[in-house]
């Protein structure tokens, strides 16, 4: 007899756990609460595809990968040749951050950080210049949406310095935007003969096997287990499309308070309406900060970068979201003090703040594949032949 697993979410994890699954020769229904898959790779419908918050793919990392393995990562796009970066440093955009950041970063890089310490102080002893530390401090917030990524633990911050400055740059961009990756994925693992049925909520614990691929406060509640806890930070997005102008930049990184922008129709001209550019941003707020006074803070961040951008507005869209930005290891912590994705008695737990290695979207990947992994391995199967 075939095992029949039961997944719960129909976002990133749990079709990457569906395709695993089916690949490894379990029976596959997933159930998603909402009408359309995704999750948090949802893109918004419309002429202005924005993603839920400035995310990418990496091409050095396992994801793009697995999914370049079965056809799904491509066509892809680049960052263009001409791409213009804009920093802000002491309240106004400059085209070339300070050199001191530059040899800094260079200099941290390139050398073994401790789990231990933060990195702030780290990198303030090893540069000897704690401004400049403070500065690529921010700089990384980019890659952890984190208002203070400096009270991290160096070793989680530097790995994300040293991915984020790869040169040539290593990300991704899937036309149409993360939604378009979710229906290659959905498409493909209906192919491969998972079930998988929206709008159909789950309110009590399924008979396991099971993979609860949902947010970490969810499944605490149907597992009953409150030592399912995120570890993630509270961020504010917003999207804003403008009418074009080719001196716009590609990015904007705030080296003064670690905020991050960027015109995702640049790489892909498709999520925005001719002549339009659709900017996403974000930036990490601190414990008593508003979403308005977040807000506040990349409009700031839009003046360096985007000249007159209040009359050019045609479109936007903001929000405030909670544990959505992937695992934050502080100082003394790696992934492995995480969550384990195995609870015990065939229940498993996939998403981005669960006990596995990558970078933000990565974590979720890695965890389904090691939950499939795992489930495989305690039972009988045939292989299903990937087409």
């Amino acid at each position: 007899m075939r095992t029949q697993l039961t997944i719960v979410g129909g976002g990133l994890g749990g079709l990457v756990t569906a395709i695993s699954a089916r690949e490894a020769g379990l029976e596959v229904t997933l159930y998603e609460a909402r009408k359309e898959l995704g999750g948090r790779a949802r893109t918004t419908p419309g002429p202005h595809r924005a993603n839920w918050g400035p995310h990418v793919i990496y091409s050095d990392g396992p994801l793009w990968a697995w999914l370049d393995q079965r056809g799904l990562a491509r066509p892809a796009r680049r960052v263009p040749s001409t791409a213009r970066i804009v920093f802000r440093v002491d309240g106004r955009g400059r085209t070339v951050p300070p050199r001191k950041v530059l040899t800094g970063i260079l200099r941290l890089r390139n050398t073994e950080a401790p789990v231990d310490r933060s990195f702030r102080a780290w990198a303030t002893e090893r540069l000897d210049d704690p401004v400049t530390a403070g500065r690529i401090s921010n700089f990384v917030g980019v890659a952890t949406f984190d208002p203070d990524p400096g009270r991290l633990s160096a070793a989680f911050v530097n790995d994300r310095l040293r991915r984020a400055t790869q040169y040539p740059p290593a990300v991704r961009y899937i036309p149409g935007g993360w939604g378009t990756i979710v229906d290659r994925l959905a498409a493909y693992a209906r192919h491969l003969g998972a079930r998988l049925e929206t709008n159909n909520p789950v309110d009590h614990l399924p008979a396991p096997p099971v993979v609860l691929a949902i947010p970490m406060a969810r499944a605490a509640q149907l597992t009953g287990d409150r030592s399912l806890r995120s570890t993630g930070t509270r961020t504010a997005l917003l999207d804003v499309a403008i009418t074009r102008r080719r001196v716009d930049p590609f990015a904007v990184s705030d080296l003064d308070g670690s905020g991050w922008i960027e015109t995702f129709s640049i790489p892909d001209p498709s999520v925005a309406p001719t002549g339009e550019h659709l900017t996403q941003s974000q930036v990490g707020l601190f414990p008593d900060e508003t979403l308005e006074q977040g807000v506040a803070r990349i409009e700031a961040l839009l003046d360096c970068g985007y000249r007159e951008w209040r009359d050019r507005e045609t479109w936007r869209r903001r929000l405030t979201v909670t544990a959505e930005s992937g695992a934050l290891d502080p100082p003394g912590t790696t992934w492995r003090d995480r969550p384990s994705g195995d609870r015990g008695d065939d229940v498993h737990v996939v998403g981005d703040m669960v006990a596995a290695p990558g970078l933000l979207s990565e974590v979720t990947h890695q965890s389904a594949v090691d939950a499939v992994t795992r489930l495989a391995a305690e039972r009988p199967i045939s292989v299903v032949a990937q087409a």
